[in-house]
């Protein structure tokens, strides 16, 4: 379902960046080209960064430049983080469940049932949640700087052989679902897989996996996974994740301080093309997934129990064992009251 979003510019950005026909203000520096590395194709979720890029050639007459190497050309989906350590790239994708070891508080974004299908709401947790020293503190170790969110829409299913109408079909599954969601799948008795994007076409079409979770819909239909399933859940929301860019820390220090602005200058317009690909997209994939596809929709007397047995008990169970590691309950805390700060300025 489409829905409104208003995104307010930041401090010192240009009103040009929402395309009032006021000329944007060019931006004098050296020439920087940086290099981000991303898996995948172009779609809706590299639409963000597509126009942070955009915006940054066009305010400095092209002279800072980012380009996006699709297709795990410059690195391995798992290994952008050890790249930007390494500094073969500036700039790169990643998403908290392909490691839980290297970004362990970041996982807190896959705990199921996580009040955060609004996209206002989304944007502002995720980008207080990038703020929190716990999350920088994962990011330190690999010389990294949180940047950008892919602000990933609430996940669903799509599968193939019998649908799953009651949650007891779930049990002996084969299905992709990392962290929290993985642990609330896992409780309705599913065999969880982790594989990364790009391996679950391969997977649901040998047969090797029955169900694989993705965020709903722009992902299903980009690793064309329609085309290898015969239904899908339409309500079930069991949670999301969360991929973001970051930046190379060394790369960052190096810039001039009106790139540096530019780049914070530039989230506003990002965010918003980010969630306007998101919405456009599904217009398109979901008329074709009820088409061609059967839709399983939960009563709401499943969906509490689903709740009741797979929500607090999965986010109690990540605090216990996180507890030695990070400020676990803190960082749930945090979570949660970003998430009711962001409802409450919504009203």
């Amino acid at each position: 379902m489409s829905r409104k979003y208003a995104v307010p510019l930041a401090a010192g950005a240009l009103v040009a960046l929402l395309g009032t026909g006021v000329a944007a203000q060019t931006v004098d520096g050296p020439a920087v080209n940086w290099n981000l590395s991303t898996w995948g194709k172009q779609r809706a979720f590299t639409a963000g960064m597509e126009s942070v890029a955009k915006q940054l050639a066009d305010r400095t007459g092209g002279k800072f430049q980012i380009k996006t190497h699709y297709g795990e050309a410059l690195s391995r989906d798992r290994e952008n983080l050890d790249g930007i350590k390494l500094g073969a790239f500036q700039m790169a994708h990643f998403c908290n469940f392909y490691h839980p070891g290297k970004n362990p508080a970041w996982m807190v974004f896959t705990m199921p049932f996580l009040d955060l299908g609004d996209w206002d709401v989304r944007r502002k947790v995720t980008e207080a949640m990038l703020k929190h020293p716990a999350f920088i503190k994962d990011m330190d170790q690999w010389n990294a700087m949180p940047y950008k969110s892919g602000l990933l829409p609430q996940y669903e299913f799509l599968g193939k052989g019998e649908p799953p109408l009651k949650l007891e079909d779930w049990k002996n599954r084969r299905v992709r679902a990392g962290g929290g969601l993985g642990d609330a799948m896992k409780i309705l008795g599913a065999v969880l897989t982790t594989v990364p994007a790009t391996e679950v076409y391969t997977g649901m079409e040998r047969g090797t996996m029955d169900a694989a979770s993705f965020p709903y819909t722009y992902a299903h239909a980009a690793y064309q996974l329609h085309t290898v399933s015969n239904w899908f859940t339409n309500n079930m929301s069991p949670g999301t994740a969360e991929c973001s860019a970051v930046i190379n820390k060394d790369a960052y220090a190096a810039l001039p301080a009106q790139y540096k602005k530019l780049l914070e200058e530039a989230l506003p317009q990002g965010y918003k093309d980010q969630i306007e690909a998101y919405v456009e997209i599904d217009k398109k994939n979901l008329p074709m997934f009820k088409a061609k596809l059967k839709e399983v929709l939960y009563t709401d007397a499943e969906l509490k129990r689903f709740r009741e047995i797979a929500g607090k008990p999965v986010w109690d169970k990540w605090v216990a064992d996180n507890k030695d590691k990070f400020d676990a309950q803190g960082v749930l805390d945090a979570i949660f009251a970003e998430i009711e700060k962001a409802k409450k300025e919504k009203k």
